[in-house]
């Protein structure tokens, strides 16, 4: 078996164990912890691990079953995981800081064994479920206000960032040139064509000379999305709108996607360059395939040196590269600007943390040299509809004339 169509085993095998361990951890926290009564121990165990199947069948059959009529179900399991993850989070937290509080209680001196009085069993069960049961409630609270202020900051209209960016190479008569970035859609169950509508009408009201679209569009078939994603044909721009493939494009059909997508207008480059202005004032806009499609056994990946043929290096250039990885490399060859995205900055706390640490560049605008990245934190989100510390954004770069 291919190393491509191992990945989507390996990640349910992988959520499936870690699905298993934490509901463990959950049942026991939430449920047995809190009362011995065998009839709330069926009841509220049977409702968790329900959950945790929803959880897992969401991300199973989300690329393969058509969207319309399952998007609740789908919108309970993603929840879920958004859910599940705080409530794991918090309790581990609580538990650390008993845990703590315990050890530092046995490091003081004890008083003499005839001093020291031992509370009733009873009285000590009870103190040990009033504590489970706050914990529980706490734990509960807080989560659900995580969870549903990032729920309505995911499905609201995204942040427009704006960038000024100095692009060597490029000519005067282009300086205030506006580029649009959207990035990590991910059209699929959740987010359709509503959310598309919405996002081209705030995109062309920032009135764009290009647009441009880094990868991870949607996560399903053609013929399942192609009614939301065609909304990106009314995207209004002087030079039109541009697209490069992410990793979920590969998972959803890459080659129908690159064919969909230029039926409705749009330019789909992969691993080529064409000049965005006019005969005697342009530049080069460069797009690559995805950089994870070359450890993963597909036909079509990236290739930076095809992407470059036959380009003048000393002209203006902006790459389209999903990930943020290469850049240095790509700056090396006279890349002015590459635009990226692929992290989702994290998304949601504490992934944000988790992303940070992962990736040298995780989100925002970096500079070295002259030479410019931009890493967006996506334009929609992908798995858990839950944005909290990582609001989707669009952006809006300036080239200026150098």
């Amino acid at each position: 078996m291919s190393v491509s169509r191992m990945l989507p085993f390996i990640f349910l095998t992988v959520l499936s164990l870690l699905t298993v361990l934490g509901h463990l951890y959950l049942y026991r926290r939430l449920v047995r912890d809190t009362s011995p009564l065998r009839r709330w121990r069926r009841a509220a165990g049977g409702a968790l691990w329900g959950l945790g199947a929803l959880m897992l069948g969401s991300a199973m059959t989300a690329r393969v079953l058509p969207p319309g009529g399952l998007r609740p179900i789908f919108f309970l399991g993603w929840m879920w995981m958004a859910a599940a993850a705080y409530l794991l989070l918090i309790l581990w937290l609580v538990g650390g800081a008993r845990l703590l509080a315990r050890l530092g209680q046995r490091g003081r001196s004890a008083p003499p064994p005839s001093e020291a009085a031992s509370p009733p069993a009873a009285a000590s069960e009870e103190r040990r479920q009033f504590l489970a049961r706050s914990a529980a409630g706490g734990a509960l609270l807080v989560t659900g206000g995580f969870v549903g202020y990032g729920t309505w900051r995911a499905f609201h209209p995204p942040v427009v960032n704006r960038i000024a960016v100095r692009l060597p190479g490029l000519p005067k008569a282009l300086d205030g040139f506006t580029l649009v970035q959207v990035t990590d859609i991910h059209v699929g169950p959740l987010i359709q064509r509503r959310f598309m509508d919405a996002m081209v009408e705030q995109c062309n009201a920032l009135k764009p000379d290009a647009v441009c679209i880094t990868g991870d569009l949607v996560d399903g078939s053609v013929p399942a999305l192609a009614p939301s994603v065609s909304a990106l044909a009314n995207l209004r721009s002087r030079y039109g709108s541009f697209f490069v493939t992410g990793n979920h494009e590969y998972y959803s059909g890459d080659e129908e996607w690159a064919e969909a997508l230029e039926r409705m207008g749009i330019t789909v480059l992969r691993n080529r360059h064409v000049s965005v202005g006019e005969p005697g004032a342009s530049f080069d806009m460069v797009g690559v395939d995805d950089w994870a499609a070359q450890r993963s056994g597909f036909p079509r990946k990236y290739d930076l040196e095809r992407a470059l043929a036959g380009r003048a290096p000393e002209r203006a250039s902006v790459l389209l590269a999903h990930q943020p990885s290469n850049w240095r490399v790509a700056a090396q060859k006279g890349i002015g600007l590459q635009l990226s995205g692929h992290t989702h900055g994290g998304q949601f706390f504490p992934f944000t943390l988790a992303v940070g640490a992962m990736w040298e560049h995780d989100a925002g605008h970096y500079e070295e040299n002259g030479r410019h990245l931009y890493v967006s934190r996506g334009t929609g989100f992908w798995g858990p509809p839950v944005r909290v510390a990582a609001p989707p954004e669009i952006v809006q770069v300036t080239l200026l004339a150098s």
